[in-house]
């Protein structure tokens, strides 16, 4: 968001100012800041509006304060000393997959977070889930002094069936099993059916998070091309005949980071090439909520044969709540059950009653549908913002959380994305979602809900100019060349 008075806007620029020279290698490591009151007379700023933004600087990792002495250059590459995760990561921090996983938990006023993970949190705040604390209580409170089921609360099982039934997926309740999140039931998938030495198929750009827990496994990614439509089927083949992998993890809907759906003629062709390779199919529906039921899922056609379905409720009710399921066939299902029991003894009763309550009562389907309503403007004014910029966009879904976009002159986002960091705004470069971390990409992962903010359209436009002026294309001079699913 943008300040609101004069002198906090007048702060952010000199902290920008100074920022910029930092980055840019004017003011090195070591170098001592002018003292307030002197960089106060020679500017004509308010010692106040100095002292505000030197603060800011420091916050950001970039200068620290030494005391009685003033205010030093901490530079790129000085290691910050941080009490705790809730403090914003520094400059100096490796934009890397972790520093961005680290970014979805923190919460700074100050910043533009397109790269966030999450829709804004006024618009889950309709959920109250205050309300359920004292109906769980007075409820079963036995219970929720134990272990729950290693399957989880029946009652909940019961609400899944029917919300499954609802895209089509027809499933009992011992063929599901709760989980405490989306990432929980993939890490049970990999503990199940990914041996250390696995060739595992991924798609790419794809799920960051998933690619570092296949290598914890010891397993080896094999990067799949997402394309508009879903998947490159072509290369999913020829990864099938030249490897042993046997073992694809995709997200059909919403994808992260392209927003695209899979189309119904790329699923049906999908499902036979699976059945064709004795294919497992692990499909992560995680944003399940915020698209139609009626948007076409690969698990629908499966009806979970060779297929594990994984769905979640953290971007559409709370990531606090911490409860996620699978589904599958009822003889995998039980062994994910086992490993679940095995690494936690159960679930979190607790949070599972919750969620029981919020889907049995009517009002969650009404907070569906505003979300996608939401979603669908948010959208749509995300891709006029990005018209405005003359942005490449990846795909233009009716809606999505996430878009996948180029900026004229922006050939390498990370380093788009330091640049903004000294402006207040986060940014996911698009290198994050590749298996090669290291490559040069111009994309970068969007969130449609913050591509309005004010503090990144501005800050965006003063970028891209400076850039234009001096910036060297890596596609002009061979340094990237792009794969032929991002031309």
């Amino acid at each position: 968001m943008v300040p609101a008075s004069h002198s906090i806007s007048l702060a952010e620029k000199v902290a920008t100012d100074i920022g910029r020279q930092i980055l840019a290698g004017v003011l090195k490591a070591g170098d001592k800041l002018p003292s307030l009151r002197e960089y106060a007379r020679l500017n004509g700023y308010s010692k106040n509006t100095v002292i505000a933004a030197f603060d800011l600087l420091s916050e950001r990792g970039m200068v620290h304060a030494q005391h009685g002495k003033g205010f030093f250059v901490r530079g790129m590459d000085a290691a910050v000393e941080r009490e705790d995760d809730d403090e914003p990561a520094g400059y100096n921090r490796a934009i890397d997959t972790i520093w961005l996983m680290r970014q979805q938990a923190l919460r700074d006023p100050g910043s533009s977070n397109l790269g966030e993970g999450f829709p804004p949190v006024e618009w889950l705040m309709d959920m109250r889930l205050d309300r359920f604390h004292r109906q769980i209580t007075r409820s079963g409170v036995g219970s929720l002094f134990r272990y729950g089921n290693r399957y989880g609360y029946l009652p909940l099982r019961q609400h899944l069936v029917r919300r499954l039934a609802g895209y089509g997926v027809d499933v009992g309740p011992r063929e599901l099993v709760t989980t405490f999140g989306a990432n929980h039931a993939l890490d049970l998938v990999i503990r199940c059916h990914v041996k250390p030495g696995d060739s595992v198929l991924v798609e790419d750009p794809g799920y960051y998070p998933l690619f570092g827990k296949l290598r914890m496994q010891g397993a080896i990614p094999i990067p799949i091309p997402r394309l508009v439509d879903g998947p490159d089927l072509a290369a999913l083949e020829i990864a099938l005949q030249r490897t042993n992998a046997r073992v694809f993890f995709m997200q059909a809907v919403g994808h992260n980071p392209t927003g695209t759906d899979i189309s119904d003629a790329v699923a049906g062709r999908l499902v036979q090439l699976a059945q064709k390779h004795d294919l497992l199919i692990v499909e992560n529906d995680s944003l399940a909520d915020f698209k139609a039921n009626s948007t076409p899922r690969v698990s629908a056609l499966t009806q979970l044969r060779n297929t594990i379905y994984i769905g979640s409720f953290s971007k559409s009710i709370s990531a606090a709540l911490r409860v996620g399921f699978l589904a599958a066939e009822r003889s995998r299902a039980e062994e994910l059950a086992d490993v679940k029991m095995l690494l936690h003894f159960g679930g979190s009763e607790y949070a599972e009653r919750v969620l029981e309550a919020i889907l049995r009562e009517g009002n969650f389907l009404r907070h569906v549908k505003r979300l996608q309503d939401r979603l669908r403007v948010a959208t749509q004014a995300g891709l006029e913002t990005l018209r405005q910029f003359d942005a490449t966009v990846y795909a233009a879904p009716e809606q999505s959380l996430y878009l996948w976009a180029r900026f004229p002159g922006a050939t390498d986002t990370r380093l788009l994305t330091i640049r903004m960091l000294a402006r207040g705004v986060v940014l996911a470069p698009g290198a994050f979602f590749h298996l090669n971390t290291e490559r040069i990409s111009p994309w970068t992962r969007l969130n449609v809900a913050y591509l309005s903010d004010p503090l990144f359209v501005s800050s965006l436009r003063q970028e891209l100019e400076q850039t234009s002026h001096h910036a060297v294309s890596p596609l002009r001079t061979g340094l990237f060349t792009p794969p032929e699913w991002a031309t």
